[in-house]
């Protein structure tokens, strides 16, 4: 278990500081808001493919959604910690970077409370997540489960399957690549995982712990503690916040796009 938490804290800093390196040497032209971004961008990618490899591995070898237990459960809890904490640092260092950019003359000459402050006003939703994830949800996946739901969790590693793919846009977006048709169809990619792995997916685990005890879909909550219930709908209503933010940015991104191509139009008319 100290070798997953230590090669958590190696390797994703270590990523991290690669990333910056080969990026910068790469794209010369780029600030180091740009170069920050999109290594936290990369950083980020690297963690979900891997914990959606982990959940994928782990639910397809549990036949008992209660009972069986797999290896890689507590391992990866503990190998995905620091980088939670590390996250939050790279998430301020593109903030802090993003800022002195757009300020120009004017920017802050040094890290302060103030920087500080300004990014969790920001990106207070995110890091949030990254603290209820350190503070709640590692205590309860390593020491009150008493071994029972690797499944659920399994499950619960496989929402960061539409991950990889909203970086991929955000980098995209750093590529000047927002409107290329590769960026539409990864946008749509965002929306399809997005919906099937962090919205869907709760009732899929109603669904095969009903199917287990040969319980009713509708009837399962009944049959749960209720913590167990408000627990999901805690982890649930930030996805669905998101979705609609997502839904609201493709509208957004569909119109502008369509008035372009109509702007377009007109001018080949005249």
């Amino acid at each position: 278990m100290t070798a997953a938490l230590v090669c958590g804290a190696v390797v994703f800093p270590g990523l991290f500081f690669s990333f910056r390196k080969v990026l910068k040497y790469t794209w010369t032209e780029w600030s180091d808001a740009d170069v920050v971004s999109v290594s936290e961008r990369l950083l980020s990618a690297v963690h979900a493919s891997l914990a959606t490899a982990a959940g994928v591995m782990v639910v397809s070898s549990c036949r008992d959604v209660m009972t069986d237990s797999h290896w890689l459960v507590n391992s990866f809890v503990l190998l995905g910690a620091p980088y939670m904490v590390f996250d939050i640092y790279a998430m301020y260092l593109s903030h802090y970077h993003t800022e002195r950019t757009r300020d120009g003359s004017r920017a802050v000459r040094g890290h302060s409370l103030h920087t500080v402050r300004a990014f969790l006003r920001r990106d207070w939703m995110l890091v949030l997540h990254h603290v209820a994830l350190l503070l709640v949800f590692m205590p309860i996946t390593l020491c009150f489960r008493r071994g029972l739901g690797d499944f659920f969790i399994g499950c619960l590693f496989i929402t960061e399957l539409s991950t990889p793919f909203v970086s991929i846009g955000k980098i995209l977006i750093q590529l000047h690549l927002d409107d290329s048709k590769l960026h539409r169809i990864n946008g749509l990619i965002v929306l399809l995982t997005f919906f099937t792995c962090r919205i869907l997916l709760f009732p899929f685990m109603y669904w095969m712990y009903g199917r287990q005890f040969g319980i009713p879909l509708h009837r399962v909550a009944f049959h749960l503690p209720v913590q167990c219930n408000v627990g999901n709908l805690v982890l649930l209503a930030p996805q669905v916040y998101w979705f609609i933010l997502l839904l609201k940015k493709a509208q957004r991104l569909y119109l502008r796009q369509r008035r372009q191509q109509g702007d377009k139009d007109r001018m080949k008319a005249d």
